[in-house]
């Protein structure tokens, strides 16, 4: 399961960049295959967190998406880190570090269900009839 695919990728910190972080060959276009190795570093990152869920999950955050973005971001930066990659990289580990100890719920239970919230409402509960239409007691 990919989290975070090559276009939304480019979509979110631009073409030009990932042609910088990635054409070693000077070729002018960017490296898909140093990109879709980034991309599946930043998924086995986020499922390492992902301890205590059944994957692939059968719910994906939609943050999950930015996440891998960031962190495969950061990968890409290798070297040349600037602050503001590393500091969305520094708050996506936080975050799963966050779900990884349970203190974060991802709002799915194990089955990819939404858990249903407990009932605040009054509940009533009739014993079995007294009287009966036959006279009985």
């Amino acid at each position: 399961m990919t989290y975070c695919t090559q276009a939304v990728l480019s979509l979110e910190i631009g073409a030009q960049e990932l042609i910088l972080l990635t054409d070693h060959a000077n070729t002018g276009a960017m490296d898909t295959t140093v990109i879709a190795k980034a991309l599946s570093d930043a998924d086995a990152k986020i499922n390492s967190y992902l301890t205590v869920y059944p994957l692939p999950l059968a719910v994906v955050p939609a943050n999950f998406e930015r996440m891998a973005g960031d962190i495969a971001r950061y990968f890409l930066y290798k070297n040349q880190m600037i602050d503001p990659v590393r500091t969305a990289y520094t708050d996506a580990v936080k975050y799963l570090e966050q779900v990884g100890m349970g203190k974060i719920s991802l709002g799915a239970d194990v089955l990819g269900a939404v858990a249903a919230p407990a009932s605040a409402g009054a509940q009533f509960v009739s014993n079995t009839a007294v009287f009966g239409r036959d006279g009985g007691y």
